[in-house]
């Protein structure tokens, strides 16, 4: 697995969220929830406008954020940020964790050679398996702490592996 800069801009997009968050027991009597606008997140994390809003889409299609249209609107998490794991939030931007569809927990697909492939029943489950224990150890929680010390993201793009052509 590789990360992509959809997961980069979703992971700076969510530290800016769960910077703002203010959930039911952190609001005072008649105090409303805030809704971020997707212009107030684009501005903060540089995150081009219009990719943003398909990364937020995405991300509300998938229960890790909620949205709110019209004046006042805007998105906001849909839970505390130490309860949104990365697996949630890396599966909802680009799908499988799996490296292969073979071994993928909820895209799997079958192969003939399943029984008797050894790396598959060895190698590539192992690194599955370490994958989605990395991403559900840490949540969005650990990207908020970064949000507070003004640690962008953008750097991370530069460093981005990408296949020798």
């Amino acid at each position: 697995m590789r990360l992509s800069t959809t997961d980069i801009y979703a992971f700076q997009s969510l530290g800016y969220l769960g910077e703002q968050y203010r959930g039911p027991d952190q609001l005072k009597d008649g105090e409303a929830e805030r809704w971020i606008s997707s212009d107030e997140i684009s501005e903060h994390t540089h995150i081009a406008r219009p990719y943003l809003v398909r990364i937020l889409a995405a991300l509300t299609a998938k229960g890790v954020i909620r949205s709110k249209k019209g004046i006042g609107g805007g998105y906001a998490l849909a839970r505390r940020p130490k309860l949104i794991s990365l697996c949630e939030v890396v599966r909802a931007v680009d799908g499988p964790v799996a490296p292969l569809s073979c071994i993928s927990l909820n895209w799997g697909e079958h192969c003939v050679e399943e029984d008797r492939c050894h790396a598959r029943n060895t190698v590539y489950r192992r690194m599955r398996d370490a994958m989605l224990a990395v991403l559900q150890e840490f949540s969005v929680d650990d990207l908020v702490t970064d949000a507070r010390q003004g640690v962008s993201y953008s750097n991370c793009l530069e460093h981005l592996l990408r296949p020798n052509v």
